[in-house]
């Protein structure tokens, strides 16, 4: 039978439900008890229920309390001294009350007028009843009196709180941190004295705070411990608290406090708990979070703490990989200081080490060891055989020899033993092979080939710097500051040859010695530097590419200082540059000089950005936000994120500017919804429907020329109009670079910057979608996560070829130094997908290059030492780079491809070198494996998952952490990366190993 056949019923529903007979109600058992459990007559029931045990328990407390309302005061205490015994002794499973607290309920009110009826010289009397007051109020008091505190305060008791139990300490210090945060900590930020209507003084809090605290740290409470004297903020009370069990653990839990902390909490944590580490000798972990600080008085007080000169050495590699100003630790013989106290002299030795100066031995000896030390030529990183459908090339055009240059100086970065440059027959370089600018990238690669090889990179290079061509000659300047970058030499060659051609009348040879210097002296924060520069940022005669790279580099080399001498002339040059030297593209770099210096530094760059607000010019806004994002690099600021969102949610005035005569109002609202949801949505308000999203998805190229011709009356002020938009909001793509800066230091934070970033690659104007890839590359640098190469993958194919090539770069820069074989693969499909497009096709050649930098043993990520330290020098290079493709077509992709070599600062390699008391490489068994993270957990647990054992010297990647396979030698660094110094183990013996 068909469904249609189906005879069918109408059936009537009542909307009630009928009512019950009376057979059908369940039956009660004569005491209105409905499940026949007989509980309804209370107290009476609740007797006949009780063990015999327990019947005897709550007379003896009912009689006890009896005793206290007696008039013999004699009798008092020993009731008091039973009452204690019974609720110490009494055992309770976990879900439940303690029997003595529960029969003791009704008297809880009575107990306190008692006590307060009593005469004031029964001293002893009344503070023992307040301590038992204070344990009853636990389970019985109104929320919010926070009776327990109050009676154990009351009481002035000198027991200790942990004699109660654990319980009772916990819920005492939830009450104290609550108090204090209700009624003290206001009246503490405005210096009032104690406000009328408080019960205690704070001295009351923080002495009862301490004594809980000496409970925590006994009873592997570590984590609540600190969170009291946070609440408090009392933290540096913790330091003499710590004994030698516990205070790894406080140490630890400290540290991973930090990115979630505002300032000044997080200073004083990282302050606190490197004293925490040098009062245990633990200095190798006290100075890395002195360099956090970025503070000279620690980092000097801990260097010179070891009396062990070995230990010394370790420090020392340590500061030399954190590239910290020399002069903070190492004073030079008859050198003057500014400083009220001058810095020791080091011994030559500790110099060596503090200079990086081996660097470059222990790097090949690392690349013989894992067997890359053979040259990797173009084929074996392009392999062409294996790409799809491959088009065959123009021959040899200079552009792609350009970009093969550049291919093969990061691929045989640091080995110096390449054959298209450094070995290359004589006449046959490859310099010759390109054209004009491309001749000065060309040479200078040959700095990168033979990066951190002072010696030989002198030889190599000398040649071209006598050459008639002028750019072959800058190259050779650009190169002398490459293969110097982060080694500290007493001979100082670099700056010697480098300065004169600082004043020089050719603007290419200006230029290269310039950023020489600045790549060569990063984070050197040397004063001859700024005295060479300083004349020519201020100069007005210059042109703002001179006062530009001028004051980059002066960012570079005094990253993070926030010197404010060198700010004040930056600001100065700003103010009285006219309108259209201001609008140059340039101007942008001289932001990011001024950004650089106030690196880290939170709170100290807030006068800058106020001095910022008076200069009316649009680059105002942009200054603004890069000093803003640089100063909270790192930090993981939830706030500044929020900021930055604000800042790429404005549409409104762009529209206005679009429609001057307000045709188009409507579309300027419905332009302003996107992004405003995109924002929202991030807080999860908004309802992202499709309809205010009146544009395609992939939006045009910002080029003029990409849209439909206008009318010829029109096209001259739409392109204006279109130019002036662009320009207005400019600022956007540094806020969206802003938020990975922000976020990059803190893993949650990043997690929750990618959803961000998806949103406003969908809804924000073509200036931020250019902008978002630049961001995926700055947050996971030399670290291939699965969704974000995906992510990046699907922006290489995006119709706006702005937006493509820069999430080739970003691949490029996530993958640096990995030999990713899946990005390596993506990589060579975007070659035949863009093999007619110059400019993108020049991109996937770098990108192929960044990915197999150093054959796979150099990376550029920014943090170290675990992932505890941000190198400042490191985030310089990669902002510069960063920011240099905001624009990509007026710089890297015109005639300035040279800033690629800004990466430099951040390149380092990733090994862990093992080395004997006597500096020599020292061949032990090491296990490398995915770090996890152990804070707050029981026990001694492993930091590493998945590990596989191997000899040194050993690669340690990005997310990677390396523990010794044996307990043959002990290490001077807890932490195994770079240079590490062992000692033997003088009670191991191998065969108990086995």
């Amino acid at each position: 039978m068909s469904d249609s056949d189906r005879p069918t019923f109408d059936i009537a529903v009542p909307s009630k439900d009928p009512e019950k007979k009376d057979e059908d109600k369940p039956k009660a058992n004569g005491n209105g008890d409905l499940k026949g459990k007989g509980k309804d007559d209370g107290k009476d029931d609740d007797v006949t229920e009780m063990s015999e045990e327990d019947l005897q328990l709550k007379a003896e407390l009912e009689m006890l309390v009896q005793r206290l309302k007696e008039p013999d005061t004699d009798l008092y205490l020993p009731a008091l001294e039973s009452l204690r015994t019974l609720i110490r002794t009494s055992t309770s499973s976990m879900t439940s009350v303690p029997k003595p607290l529960k029969f003791l309920r009704p008297f809880y009110e009575e107990m306190g007028q008692i006590r307060e009826s009593w005469d004031q010289a029964l001293k002893e009397q009344r503070s023992l009843l307040a301590s038992i007051l204070s344990v009853l109020a636990m389970t019985y008091s109104d929320s919010g009196k926070r009776e327990t505190l109050f009676y154990r305060l009351l009481s002035e008791s000198t027991e200790a709180p942990g004699s109660w139990g654990h319980e009772y300490v916990r819920h005492l210090a939830a009450e104290l941190g609550e108090e204090y945060n209700s009624n003290y900590a206001a009246e503490i930020e405005q210096d009032i004295e104690r406000p009328e209507g408080l019960k205690y003084t704070t001295e009351q809090l923080k002495a009862l705070a301490l004594e809980l605290v000496s409970f925590f740290l006994k009873h592997n409470a570590e984590a609540d411990a600190v969170d009291i004297l946070l609440e408090l903020e009392n933290i540096e009370e913790i330091v003499e608290l710590t004994d030698l069990q516990n205070f790894e653990r406080v140490c630890r839990y400290m540290v991973s406090c930090v990115p979630l902390l505002v300032p000044p909490d997080d200073s004083a944590f990282l302050e606190t708990a490197s004293k925490i580490y040098a009062k245990y000798d633990r200095y190798p972990e006290a100075i890395a979070l002195a360099v956090r600080l970025n503070s000279p008085a620690l980092i000097r007080q801990y260097f010179e703490a070891p009396k062990n000169p070995v230990m010394k050495k370790q420090l020392a590699y340590f500061l030399a990989r954190a590239q910290i100003p020399l002069h903070w630790i190492h004073a030079a013989e008859g050198a003057e200081s500014e400083e009220e106290e001058q810095a020791p002299t080091q011994e030559e030795d500790v110099l060596e080490c503090l200079g990086n100066v081996k660097l470059s031995t222990h790097f090949r000896n690392f690349g013989k060891a894992v067997g890359v030390e053979e040259p990797r030529s173009l084929e074996d990183i392009y392999k062409s055989h294996l790409e799809p459908n491959r088009v065959t090339q123009t021959a040899d055009s200079a552009r792609q020899n350009l970009a093969s240059t550049f291919v093969n100086a990061f691929v045989n970065a640091g080995f110096g033993n390449e054959k298209m440059m450094v070995n290359a027959p004589e006449g046959q370089s490859w310099i010759y092979k390109t054209k004009d600018h491309g001749m000065m990238s060309a040479t200078a690669s040959v700095g990168l080939s033979l990066l951190w090889d002072t010696e030989s990179g002198i030889d190599h290079i000398d040649k071209y710097t006598y050459s008639p061509e002028e750019h072959i000659k800058a190259g050779g300047l650009l190169a002398t500051g490459i293969f110097h970058a982060g080694i500290r030499t007493e001979s100082d060659i670099a700056y010697a040859l480098l300065e004169e051609h600082v004043d020089s009348k050719s603007l290419s040879l200006k230029l290269s010695a310039i950023n020489g210097l600045g790549i060569a002296y990063a984070g050197s924060g040397r004063k001859d530097i700024a005295e060479k520069l300083l004349p020519h940022v201020a100069d007005e005669t210059n042109t703002m590419e001179v006062a530009a790279m001028a004051a980059l580099a002066l960012g570079f080399v005094f990253v993070g200082s926030g010197d404010g001498e060198i700010a004040s002339a930056i600001l100065q040059t700003m103010m009285e540059r006219e309108e259209a030297q201001l609008a140059s593209e340039w101007t942008v770099f001289i932001c990011l000089g001024l950004g650089l210096l106030f690196l880290a530094t939170q709170e100290d760059s807030e006068p800058t950005v106020a001095t910022l607000k008076v200069i009316e010019h649009p680059i105002a806004s942009i200054a603004e936000t890069i000093v803003d994002v640089c100063a909270y690099a790192g930090t993981g600021n939830v706030l500044k994120i929020q900021q930055m969102l604000h800042l790429c949610a404005e549409h409104a005035e762009k529209s206005k500017k679009e429609t001057p005569n307000g045709d188009a109002a409507p579309v300027a609202a419905e332009g302003e919804g996107p992004a405003a949801a995109a924002v929202a949505d991030a807080e999860g308000d908004v309802n992202m429907s499709g309809e205010t999203t009146a544009q395609p998805i992939t939006a045009p190229a910002e080029d003029a020329s990409a849209a439909p011709a206008p009318t010829t009356g029109e096209a001259e002020d739409e392109d204006k109009d279109e130019k002036d938009k662009v320009d207005s909001l400019k600022y956007q793509a540094f806020a969206t670079i802003g938020i990975a800066l922000i976020a990059m230091g803190e893993d949650v934070g990043a997690e929750m910057a990618l959803r961000q970033f998806q949103h406003l690659m969908t809804y924000g104007d073509p200036v931020i979608r250019k902008s978002v890839p630049l961001a995926l590359g700055l947050i996971s640098a030399s670290n291939p996560q699965l969704s974000i190469l995906d992510t990046l993958s699907k922006y290489s194919h995006d119709s706006d070829l702005d937006v493509a090539i820069n999430a080739i770069f970003a691949m490029g820069l996530v993958g640096a130094g990995t030999n990713n074989a899946r990005l390596a693969q993506m990589l060579r499909g975007l070659a035949t997908y863009y093999a007619k497009e110059p400019d993108c096709f020049f991109m996937v050649r770098i990108a192929q290059g960044l990915v197999h930098m150093g054959k796979g043993t150099i990376g550029i990520n920014p943090y170290f030492n675990d992932a505890q330290v941000m190198s400042r020098t490191a985030v310089a290079g990669l902002l510069a780079t960063i920011v240099s493709f905001t624009d990509a077509r007026k710089f890297v992709l015109d005639k300035h491809h040279w800033q690629l070599y800004w990466l430099v600062t951040a390149m380092y390699p990733q090994f862990l070198i093992t080395l004997d008391e006597e500096l020599e490489e020292k061949p032990v068994t090491v296990r490398v494996g995915q770090a996890v993270n152990t804070v707050g957990l029981a026990g001694t647990r492993h930091g590493i998952s998945g590990f596989q054992t191997h000899q040194s010297p050993v690669r340690i990647g990005t997310g990677e952490r390396a523990e010794l396979g044996t307990n043959e030698f002990f290490p001077y660094q807890s932490v195994l990366e770079g240079l590490v110094i062992l000692k033997k183990n003088e009670q191991y013996d191998a065969e108990d190993q086995n």
